[in-house]
């Protein structure tokens, strides 16, 4: 059986933290579905055909790693696409508390899925799409926080 992982998120955009954490898993599955979902409480900058085709456009290099949009529960997609597990990446005890609940609430309606969490390297700790995107409004230089492939 193939280990299919569901990375979900709004990657709006996508930083070097993310795409980090996706590198770092890759050896772990066998395919990585970066799933660019519409997050009812978040505002976002940038449309998500972009989003997708940034994520598509980075790992282009390799066929284990895709990018989709989706809507509706996070669980229900992994059934869509086959995932067992759904990855998340851990920046702060903050993260991890928030994360932490939102994976308990998963195992409870969807006992099948796995949630994995990878901490993230250190030097990506500071590193968000909330502070990207400040940047970006504010005619901040995002260059050392986002892919080469990611422009606007």
């Amino acid at each position: 059986m193939k280990r299919i992982a569901l990375f979900p998120g709004t990657f709006d955009p996508i930083t070097i933290g993310h795409v980090n954490i996706i590198e770092r898993a890759m050896p772990l599955f066998d395919e990585i579905v970066i799933g660019i979902g519409n997050n009812s409480s978040k505002v976002t900058l940038f449309n998500l055909e972009q989003r997708v085709n940034w994520v598509n456009n980075i790992f282009s290099y390799t066929d284990k790693v895709r990018g989709a949009s989706y809507e509706g529960l996070t669980v229900n997609f992994c059934d869509t696409i086959g995932a067992k597990y759904i990855l998340r990446g851990i920046r702060t005890m903050a993260d991890f508390d928030y994360e932490k609940n939102i994976a308990q609430m998963n195992k409870i309606i969807h006992p099948q899925t796995e949630t994995i969490f990878l901490m993230c390297d250190p030097a990506y700790t500071p590193i968000s799409s909330s502070v990207v995107r400040d940047l970006i409004r504010n005619g901040g230089d995002t260059a050392k926080f986002l892919p080469k492939e990611v422009t606007f």
